[in-house]
């Protein structure tokens, strides 16, 4: 790591100084160390300061505490998680109530109670911003006595939660909406395959499952819903890695499976913020944070109708939910992958969604989930938003007192864009960690012999998805060590056409993965063409041996 001081006029060089080393190159702590460094994220211990301010263990709940709040520890809450989560912001329950109604309640953990304004704690955690979480390995905002202990809703302990309380008919409709600070006692951690084997089991009749069948019968009403209003189901794939406990190294890579109660923890995660949007902007129209995602522009989707045109299929986008519509409705016969590939490259046609402070803006619009107005209130151990927004609603029920910074729509406003700057560096760092565990998984495989589809079509290369692994790479044409072929791009199309070959977007292919690293500081993924065969282009399909897998040991 190296600091540049200056650049003199007529230097071809700067000048600078030696800072640091960070370690060998190549190696998993370094370059771990490295895209943190790269992408700015503020990963050093926590200071003295920030940590004097922590709760003093053996922490315990007082009646004082008990008297300012709702005891809900005898409804069965519990939580829905990916495996291994320690960091619990979310709980949920559902009840029938004597006349029929539904109750159902979303509790988030209440981090603001233990994070107060302006001290060191809180300007750590307002200037991390954002959790990161890379590769096996999590970078928390708050020190780790609150995000995987005291603040996180584990089962069998109370806990301090926010709560959102709706009463809904069975057609998931609100009849009611209440917000109040509790002690809940969760019955329950489950992930999200222990939630759906609960549903899916005709055996189980306990309250537990009762609930989440509940649930998962009202989210579906609400995703349908949403659905028609225009609201957006997008694809991107997203790998999981199976890191082999030892050695840390990944040992299996595939494409995560999402389940209904990953949707049923969704739908009552979105009504939440959506609930607690509109209520801290009635209250405080000029200095609520709220979350918008604007329109794309239309030129944004000209790679959308030039590839659904490809496969004779139209695609409408004069709104979301023309846009929603349409894509519902493409298939190509015998082509089972192309809706899944269609909603990847409508993903990339999108804008950020960003923070914002209500009285600075006048476009509140979230474009995704058709909803005039959002926010983010569900997750208060990982994004600084959330704690924001819980001050800002705990004053709107009179469980909090306000403070000057809260009310200020410029200070706010700064803080939003802060926000916005740490969302997406957090977004870079960990593609950028699953792209080096995805180089370390085929370090120790040689070559691999894979199918994919076509996704982008450039002037000298094909940009390929291999959806086994949710990996992208580039086939380029025009290599430096071979004479390069004879290559026709047509933008309309777009089509590149190599030699006598033409590819099209969606074409599918197979292709070998092997990693290069003869740039120990730039190892990249190289792809290369097995079939079609372009005499002089394609490689010969290699002679792939199955790996015998290590065998795990029982510790």
């Amino acid at each position: 790591m190296v600091a540049i001081d200056g650049w003199p006029k007529h230097s071809r060089y700067p000048n600078g100084h030696f800072v640091r080393s960070l370690g060998k190159a190549g190696e998993k702590d370094t370059e771990q160390e490295v895209l943190l460094l790269e992408h700015d994220v503020p990963h050093q211990p926590f200071s003295q300061a920030v940590l004097s301010f922590l709760p003093k263990m053996p922490w315990a709940i007082t009646p004082e505490d008990l008297e300012k709040r709702e005891d809900l520890r005898h409804l069965t809450v519990c939580s829905v998680d990916p495996p291994g989560c320690t960091d619990i912001d979310d709980a949920l329950h559902c009840r029938e109530l004597e006349d029929g109604t539904l109750e159902v309640g979303v509790h988030i953990a209440d981090v603001s109670h233990f994070i107060r304004p302006g001290n060191a704690l809180d300007r750590e955690a307002a200037n991390r911003g954002t959790t990161v979480y890379l590769c096996g390995r999590r970078i928390d905002m708050v020190p780790e006595l609150l995000s995987s202990n005291l603040c996180s809703l584990r089962s069998n302990v109370d806990r301090f939660a926010f709560s959102c309380i709706w009463e809904l008919n069975q057609k998931s409709e609100i009849l009611k909406t209440r917000f109040t600070k509790s002690v809940i006692n969760s019955k329950a951690s489950l992930t999200y395959a222990e939630a759906q084997m609960r549903i899916d089991d005709s055996t189980k009749n306990d309250n537990i499952t009762k609930s989440l069948r509940g649930l998962n019968k009202l989210a579906k009403i609400l995703k349908k819903r949403r659905i028609e209003n225009g609201a957006l189901t997008l694809s991107s794939l997203e790998v999981r890695f199976h890191i082999d406990s030892e050695t840390h190294d990944p040992i299996d890579l595939q494409a995560k499976e999402l389940l209904e109660t990953n949707s049923m923890v969704e739908e009552f995660m979105l009504l939440a913020n959506i609930s607690v949007a509109q209520k801290i902007y009635d209250e405080f129209p000029d200095c609520a944070m709220l979350r918008k995602h604007p329109a794309p522009p239309p030129s944004n989707y000209d790679i959308l109708h030039k590839a659904s045109k490809s496969q004779n299929v139209e695609i409408h986008t004069d709104s979301a939910k023309a846009l929603a519509y349409s894509l519902d409705k493409a298939s190509v016969e015998g082509f089972l992958y192309f809706n899944t590939l269609l909603r990847i490259l409508a993903t990339r046609c999108m804008m950020q969604a960003v923070y914002f402070c209500s009285g600075m803006d006048s476009d509140f619009h979230h474009y995704g989930l058709a909803s005039p107005i959002y926010t983010h209130f569900t997750s208060p151990i990982r994004r600084y938003a959330d704690i924001i927004v819980h001050r800002l609603l705990a004053v709107a029920i009179g469980a909090d007192t306000t403070y000057p910074d809260l009310m200020d729509k410029h200070k706010q406003s700064a803080l939003s864009n802060n926000l916005n700057y740490r969302h997406k560096m957090a977004q870079y760092a960990q593609r950028a960690s699953v792209a080096f565990h995805t180089q370390l998984f085929f370090k120790s495989r040689g070559i691999l012999n894979e199918e994919g589809f076509v996704l982008f079509v450039r002037k000298n290369a094909i940009i390929i998805l291999i959806p086994r692994f949710g990996l992208e790479g580039t086939v380029f044409f025009d290599t430096k060590d071979k004479s390069a072929p004879n290559l026709v791009f047509d933008e309309a199309g777009p089509t590149l056409k190599v030699e006598q070959h033409t590819f099209c977007i969606f074409d599918k292919v197979k292709v070998t993965i092997r990693l290069d690293d003869s740039n120990i500081q730039h190892q990249k993924i190289r792809m290369a063409l097995v079939d079609p065969v372009i005499p002089g282009v394609s490689v010969p399909a290699p002679d792939v041996e199955p790996q015998a897998k290590k065998p795990k040991l029982d510790c």
